[in-house]
This record gives structure tokens, sequence and C-alpha cells, in this order.
């Protein structure tokens, strides 16, 4: 009989921001993660207690999920996190770094938990709303007619993952070839309703950057080397294709579930393997030319195949199955023991194989057009290779919502300091209307108004990571970055540009650091030149909802009065 032991109750935690522990893992968190903002950012290792896989990383998505934390409080913040980036790919830093510091300002500002929580919900409506603005200062519409923007925005994207060890050339190579991949899975001239394509992923280890490179259509691997010589005698267009999703290696346990019934005598493998030649001879009858499989081929059937000069290809694996079928029109075979309709055949317009280091590629090419291509991605070692393979994707699902928003925000801090100087300048002059809405004083207004704009401010300031200055501009509000020899009076001598690159330095302006108390004043518009164009771009999509999430998930933190752990 087991032993019986007594059940431990449950751990209650009172108002858990006033819990000293709990605040030091949020500060050590904050701390963590504004040492991996932007291009010099700091990389992080992580590995657990007991051995295994060593994480190399500066991205939101590989970090927060292998950093593991007992503390409910913390894995509430990650959870939430996540969730942004898995929905939208980029700004998870972003939102992660806002959202500890709009909890650190409501807490170091002494204002009720529920006098904070409705003026961020407040400013967060305010920033929205002046973000939807079409002469908002810090946005930019992209013109689809031109990929400069584009290049940008993915450049900003790429250049802003230091584990990718990327030189400027290279980030801007990969830059274009992302924005290349992207723009050949829009499919042109589709009646109806539009479906993006897919952009296949090929990482080869070993090689430099600069042999990265896009082709449209699809690449597998070709084991075969022997069916080289068949591919470049193909002269037939265009070229019939089969495809089947069922395993043809003879097993008995690929034929379904349930009794298999066998007579004493009857050799049970002749007979699959004669099944699995005719089938063989009905592929030879319709004149197919490429026999794909998604798992294993039997060798037999394989060799049969060959003979008749049909190219095979085995174990192309799940992930590969839907661009195929998308790529031949060719609809995937589940079963062998029926005729193989003739709309369950594809086609392909030519193929040709291409060598990439020490693997054999097959480049199928659509009969028509297509929305399917295929980027092969290079790199020194498989840290790197590995980090830019998760950039690369990330950049492909960033440019997909810009179909949906054709917009980007300014970047390099621009836009948060652009909007913490436009949330005061508006909160100043009506804070007797707000404060009586908000049924709050209007110093606690204030304070919660001066809480949101330094979280902002401090969110531009994690850019800087080698011991210089953070400022703004008190004409613009745009951010700037100084070395720290450089002196205050001495800023305006200092040629250059600010983060996002739109506005150059001038003795005219004068500067502020990052929170600090400064005159409240509107931000001037840029003018309208279209020869100057922004250097950082941030996706419009993915900053506007990473930027509602680091709000709401704060108000939630600073809203949570109980936290209850069942301890057994």
């Amino acid at each position: 009989m087991s032993r019986l032991v007594k059940k431990s109750p449950s751990l209650c935690t009172d108002l858990p921001l006033d819990n000293t522990d709990i605040c030091d893992k949020l500060n050590l968190l904050r701390q963590l993660l504004r040492s991996c903002f932007g291009p010099t950012g700091r990389l992080k290792q992580v590995h657990n207690n007991i051995g295994g896989h060593v994480v190399t990383t500066s991205t939101s998505s590989v970090l927060l999920p292998a950093i593991s934390s007992s503390q409910p409080f913390i894995n509430l913040i990650k959870t939430s996190i996540l969730n942004h980036v898995s929905r939208f790919s980029d700004c998870g830093l972003f939102a992660s770094i806002l959202c500890l510091s709009l909890i650190e300002q409501a807490k170091q500002s002494g204002l009720s938990g529920n006098v904070a929580i409705r003026v961020n919900k407040h400013l967060l409506g305010v920033c929205i709303s002046y973000l939807q603005q079409e002469d908002c200062g810090c946005k930019v519409k992209l013109d689809f007619c031109s990929s400069q923007n584009l290049i940008t925005l993915a450049h900003s994207i790429i250049s802003s993952k230091p584990t990718c060890v990327l030189t400027k050339p290279e980030a801007l190579h990969i830059s274009k070839l992302a924005v290349q991949a992207f723009l050949l899975t829009v499919p042109c001239n589709s009646p109806g309703i539009v479906s993006l394509g897919r952009i296949v992923t090929v990482a080869v280890e070993g090689h430099a950057v600069l042999d990265s490179a896009v082709f449209p259509g699809l690449l597998v691997d070709m084991p075969d080397v022997f069916s080289l010589n068949k591919v470049e005698n193909l002269h037939s267009n265009p070229l019939c294709v089969v495809l089947f999703s069922t395993s043809l290696a003879g097993d008995l346990s690929e034929l379904g579930d349930g009794i298999i019934e066998v007579h004493p005598g009857v050799d049970t493998d002749s007979q699959i393997l004669d099944q699995l030649l005719e089938l063989g001879k009905r592929v030879v009858n319709d004149e197919v030319k490429l026999f794909v499989c998604q798992k294993v081929v039997h060798p037999v059937l394989q060799q049969y195949l060959r003979n008749h000069g049909i190219i095979v290809i085995e174990r192309l694996g799940i992930t590969l199955m839907e661009p195929l079928s998308q790529l031949t029109g060719a609809q995937p075979v589940a079963t062998l023991h029926t005729t193989i309709p003739a709309m369950a055949y594809g086609k392909v317009s030519r193929l040709s194989s291409k060598q990439f280091g020490s693997k054999t590629m097959l480049h199928l090419q659509p009969p028509g057009d297509s929305a399917i291509c295929t980027m092969i991605l290079c790199h020194r070692n498989e840290t790197m290779l590995s980090e830019l393979k998760v950039v690369c994707q990330k950049t492909e699902h960033v440019l997909r919502l810009t179909l949906r928003e054709p917009s980007a925000l300014l970047g390099g801090g621009c836009t948060e300091t652009h909007i913490a100087a436009y949330v005061r300048h508006k909160s100043i002059r009506e804070v007797t209307d707000r404060a009586s809405a908000l049924r709050c004083s209007q110093t606690e207004y204030l304070l919660g108004v001066e809480g949101f704009c330094r979280s902002l401010e401090s969110v531009a300031a994690a850019l800087v990571h080698d011991g210089g200055s953070s400022l703004m501009d008190l004409t613009h509000a745009h951010h700037w970055t100084h070395s720290a020899d450089v002196m205050k009076e001495h800023l305006g001598d200092n040629s250059g540009f600010c983060g996002c690159g739109l506005v150059e330095s001038s003795q005219n302006h004068k500067w502020t650091y990052s929170n600090t108390k400064y005159p409240e004043f509107s931000p001037a518009p840029l003018s309208r030149d279209v020869t100057v164009q922004p250097r950082v771009l941030d996706s419009f999509t993915a900053k506007l909802n990473a930027l509602q999430v680091a709000v709401e998930t704060a108000n939630l933190a600073l809203d949570v009065r109980y936290l209850i752990q069942d301890m057994n």
C-alpha cells in the first residue's frame, strides 16, 4: 500500500509587485532583454544545468522559450509576448522592454494600480489614433512600384540580429534576396481570390553568405547522382509528375489498420512486391517522367522505374509535399491499390541539376506561373546559419504584413521618441478634461503620462550598448545616439543623421538627453522630400500590435492582486 502524504497548502502571494523577489526577477529580465535590443545588442547563450543543446541568440522568439522560470508572474509576461511574436514575427523585444518599463514606472510613480491602468489605457488609444492618421509624423507609405523601402524594411530586421554575424554587404545581399523571394510568392494576373505562394528555405553550412541565392520553382535533394544524366536528356515539355504521400517500401504496417488474414503458404512479401511493380507499370504506361514519394520507395520498384527512364525521388518529407503539389498541380496519391486518376498527375516545364557544396539538388520549374520559390541560405557555421534561417522566415512574414497595410514606421528609436513628445504635448493641453474623465487628479494624470512617455523613451535608449548617449532633438523629436566622448555643448558640432536617417544634424537643433525633463513642444513635421529616404524602418502592423500587447500586458500585471501556486 502506498504511503499517504499530507497535501501541502497552496502558496498565496499578496500584491506580487510589492514582493522583492518578484521585482528583482522582473528587473533582471528587463536588463537581459534590453541588452539584446538592436543591431549592437549583446548575444545570449542559454542552456539548462544538466547539459543539452546551447542556444546562442538575441531573438525574442528563440530567447524567451529558452528562459525557464518557476515564477508565474514572469511566465504570464513571457506567454503574452510570445503570442504576439507567433502572430506577427517582429517587435518581440520592443513589446517586452516597453511592458516591463511600464510596470517599473507605475511602481516608481507611487500611483495606485487602478489609476495607472486607466491612464495607460487612455494613452494607448492616443498613440493608436495618431499612428493611424494619414499625416502621422513617423509613418511612411510603402510604394510597391519601388523595392527600395521593402529592402530597407527587410534590412532593418536582418541587421538587428547580431547572431547572424553579417557584414554590411552580406546583410544587404540577404535583404535583397528576402524581398526578391517575397515578390516571387505574390502571384501575377491571378483572377478571383489571390493566394500567396511559398518560400522553401534550404540551409547550406560552410559556404559564404554571398553564395546565397533565390530560384523560382522548387529545389529538392537529389541523392541519386546516377539519375543526373537522365535529367539532362529529358527534352519533352511538359514532363509528367506523380506524387505519393504513402510509403512504397512494401511493409505490411503501411497497408492500414485492422486484421490481415494470410493463407498458409502465401508469400506476402512477393505479393506486395507484385502489387508495387503493377503500380510501376501503370506509371510507365502513363508516360510519367518524375516519380516522387514522401516516404520510402522499395529498391526493386526504384530500379524498375529507373530502367524505364523515370527519375525517382524518395523521402521528400512532409514539409515539401504542399509546395510541390502547388508547383506541379499533382494531387498526392495516398494508396497503391487503385488506379491513379488522370487528375492526380502534375507537370513540370523543366528539370535541371544544381550543386551547392556537397548537396546536389534537382530544380523543378513550373509549366506556367507559380508563386513557389526556393531560397538557398549559406553561412559559415551552424549557429549563424540557424539564426539566419529564423530571421529570414520572420522577414518574409513581416513583408507579407505590408500587403495588408502598406506602411512602415521610422526605426532607430525615432518612432518611440516622436510618439512620446506627441503624447506629452497633447496630454498637457487636455489635462483638465482628461483627468476628470479618468477620475483622477491632474497631478496623478501627469505622473501617469510621464511614466508612459519615459517608458517609450527607454525603449529607444535601449538601442545604445557601447556607453554612448541617447538623445532627442527638440524640433522633430527624433532619436539620436552619440559616443561617450561627445559633450552636451558640442552636440550640434557632430555631423550625422538621426536613428531613422531622415533628419541630419544641424546647429539649429536643440537637444535633450533621454528620460530627462525638457520644455513641452509639438514635434514639427518633416519635409516631404522624396529624394531623402529612411535608412531604418519597422513593420507598422507588428509594432502597432506590439504597442497594444505591451500596454495591455502591463495593465494586466498591475491588476494582479494575488498569485496562488499549488505546491504539490
